[in-house]
């Protein structure tokens, strides 16, 4: 919703630039969703090996309760 309103702004002051921002808007989606990807297979590697490095603790301390 925020994005639209902030594009309705955009239309109003400028309206060439609110409809090549409408036009290159999913072109710069898919370019962007590599990045995304990678994104969210680093943050995977870092929690499996934060759940490997807290293991120990885990088991000692018992479990959640």
């Amino acid at each position: 919703m925020v994005k639209f309103l902030l594009w309705l702004i955009l239309l109003v002051i400028c309206w060439p630039l609110a409809l090549l921002a409408l036009i290159l808007y999913p072109f710069v989606w898919f370019l962007s969703l590599p990045f995304r990807l990678l994104g969210i297979t680093v943050n995977a590697v870092f929690d499996l090996l934060k759940a490997f490095i807290t293991l120990p603790a885990r088991i000692l301390r018992g479990g959640r309760k």
